[in-house]
């Protein structure tokens, strides 16, 4: 289950969700662009990754699509570790939208890893669209899809 909160008190959104994996094979899953675009996004919709450099300093940009339109997603990835990304996140139809995202990979033991995703957003305004603009559903469906990548052996 995907739990997300809205901070109160800063324009932030707090996303925690439990895989069945170690960190190594969910830090692959957000690193490797081919496992990246088959999971990530809603259901229905299909990713291109135009560019991918996944690497401290790197930066990327992928395009996800449903029935004709495009909608494309661009970032820098500011470090990558074991345990955690740092990047940005903007969707370009929003440019002026960045978000800073810190995704950390807490390993639980026993093949279990908690992912902590941390989206820092210029306001409470934007944090609210947001939430609004149905991430919750690409983020169940996204993530759906990951667990059955991780146990099928895909990732």
């Amino acid at each position: 289950m995907t739990r997300i909160e809205a901070d109160p008190a800063l324009p932030i959104i707090r996303i925690t969700r439990d895989f069945r994996a170690t960190p190594e094979r969910l830090l692959r899953a957000h690193t490797d662009p081919e496992l990246y675009a088959r999971w990530v996004g809603p259901d229905g919709m299909h990713t291109r990754i135009e560019q991918w450099d996944a690497r401290t300093g790197g930066s990327y940009r992928f395009v996800s699509v449903r029935d004709g339109a495009e909608y494309a997603f661009r970032g820098c990835f500011h470090e990558i570790r074991p345990d955690r990304i740092v990047r940005t996140f903007t969707w370009e139809g929003d440019p002026d939208g960045v978000a800073l995202e810190t995704l950390r990979f807490e390993d639980l033991g026993g093949g279990t890893t908690r992912l902590h995703t941390q989206s820092l957003v210029e306001s409470f305004e934007s944090r609210d669209a947001w939430l609004r603009s149905g991430m919750e559903t690409g983020l169940d469906d996204g993530y759906a899809k990951l667990e059955r990548m991780l146990a099928d052996g895909t990732v």
